[in-house]
């Protein structure tokens, strides 16, 4: 039996919206905004689990302190992977953020992955879905990190829901 193009696109259709999948050129785009200020972060090394992954694999402890249009805390962990290239390496991490954003009161959390070559960054940050809770439920966005002299500054460019 031989099926159509237009009968497998309706099909993927169906399957796609069984499971919740919506095709995202057609949603409606959301306005972003764009939150900055400064950050403090305590990074402390942890001790290496025997028997689990690579030792010359780093976890790390993070927490941090937010000033500016998002105001507050977090605490997150992070793995981090050297080479023998001074300046180069890899690392991922994951934290949740405990802040105030608009008078707004919640958490959320950021996924983060990075690489650096030559002394250069490759950040990629991103609010993880569905995580916001309180009154940042439907938060999305990336963040972009800036460090400047041995200072942090954020920016959080996000979209929230309106308020109800």
């Amino acid at each position: 039996m031989k099926i159509s193009s237009v009968a497998i696109v309706i099909l993927l259709i169906g399957i796609c919206s069984v499971f919740g999948q919506t095709n995202k050129s057609v949603s409606a785009k959301k306005t972003m905004k764009v939150a900055k200020g400064t950050f403090e972060v305590k990074i402390t090394p942890l001790t290496a689990e025997e028997n689990v992954g690579d030792a010359s694999i780093g976890r790390l402890a993070l927490e941090k302190t937010f000033a500016g249009d998002l105001v507050g805390t977090s605490k997150g962990q992070m793995l981090g992977i050297g080479t023998d290239i001074k300046e180069s390496g890899g690392y991922v991490a994951a934290e949740r953020l405990n802040v105030t954003l608009e008078g707004r009161k919640g958490t959320f959390a950021l996924q983060h992955s990075g690489t650096m070559q030559g002394g250069k960054f490759d950040l990629n940050v991103i609010v993880v879905p569905d995580s916001g809770t309180g009154d940042l439920v439907g938060i999305t966005g990336k963040l972009k990190i800036i460090i400047e002299k041995g200072n942090h500054f954020y920016e959080l460019e996000y979209s929230l829901p309106e308020k109800k």
